[in-house]
């Protein structure tokens, strides 16, 4: 069990789950580069698994392995059958602490855990006695500035019996404002017995180095770097192993992830559901060029696949005449 852990560190690059973001189509996009990373599972709750055992959550590919599934909750129970439930899927069972979403918190999710350590804690015991492969652990520096309880926390989670911990450098109430505090990641490190990876604001190929010197971590979670990139993890992957940085994709090569990213999420989930689940992405995909608000404003308001391509062949073809021109 141990040897999946040992292959992962040796990585230092796992792909964060991302609730909404993570599904089989933005993994497999990762995996045409990143053959081995860890890549996790957008958040599934134990309590919404008890009714719904076949849907586009909890999909996997051939490809997918190493693989996380991130479950949610607060009862020890549930989370326990979720966690048996989902076994023959994953390499990894991930349990989410650090949701800082509101909706999430108020069930006395996310990180509302970490205010609660003692049933956090028998949550890692009730997973951990339910399958028989690695069990890892999700949270943030504390629920607020005012209580930061993270090395705490880790230390009962690896008492518990977690093979793993990925820590985002933010409180909840800091959501995704400010900037991840890294070092402060270096005194988990110190305190803990298992692998830590670090969390939070790694969007290039600089940060996670930044990152990894600062924490002390055993590696990177990369979660919205990947947004409109998904050859980060592979391209941080291969820093890491040779020194050598390869080169940021093109937006050519953006646009044509993009396509395929739309006509996968379409084929996974049909026209409708599939075009309004890119919708989001859009701005990541097209940041960076000139009139990307504009193109931007555009695609979200398109719901013909047809109509999408040629949109996309269009703004393709306008950036290349910026670029001649600006020569």
């Amino acid at each position: 069990m141990k040897d999946i852990i040992k292959k992962i560190i040796s990585k230092k690059v796992s792909l964060a789950p991302m609730a909404g973001i993570t599904d089989m189509v933005l993994r497999n996009l990762v995996r045409e580069y990143s053959k081995t990373c860890l890549i996790t599972t957008e958040m599934i709750s134990s309590e919404g698994l008890r009714n719904v055992h076949d849907c586009a959550i909890i999909k996997k590919s051939e490809t997918d392995s190493p693989i996380a599934y991130q479950i949610s909750g607060h009862k020890p129970e549930l989370m326990a059958q979720a966690a048996k439930f989902l076994e023959s899927r994953a390499d990894i069972i991930d349990i989410n602490m650090g949701c800082p979403v509101k909706k999430v918190v108020c069930g006395g999710d996310g990180s509302a855990l970490m205010k609660t350590p003692k049933l956090a804690q028998e949550i890692v015991k009730a997973v951990k006695n339910a399958v028989n492969i690695p069990v890892s652990v999700k949270f943030r520096l504390g629920y607020t500035a005012d209580d930061m309880n993270y090395v705490e926390f880790g230390q009962l989670m690896q008492e518990a019996g977690a093979d793993l911990i990925t820590i985002h450098a933010r409180t909840r109430a800091q959501m995704y404002s400010g900037m991840a505090d890294w070092a402060k990641i270096k005194l988990l490190k110190n305190n803990v017995n298992i692998p830590v990876l670090a969390n939070g604001d790694v969007i290039s190929i600089e940060t996670a180095e930044k990152c990894l010197e600062l924490s002390e971590a055993d590696g990177v979670a990369i979660g919205r770097g990947v947004l409109g990139d998904v050859t980060l993890p592979y391209r941080v992957e291969h820093y890491l192993e040779t020194g050598e940085k390869l080169p940021e994709q093109s937006f050519d090569d953006k646009l044509d992830a993009l396509t395929r990213h739309l006509e996968n999420e379409i084929s996974l989930r049909g026209v409708n559901v599939g075009i309004k689940c890119i919708r989001k992405l859009y701005g990541y995909y097209i940041s960076g060029v000139r009139n990307a608000a504009k193109y931007r404003a555009e695609l979200v308001r398109i719901d013909d696949y047809s109509e999408m391509l040629k949109a996309l062949e269009r703004i393709r073809l306008e950036v290349r005449q910026f670029s001649l021109s600006e020569v």
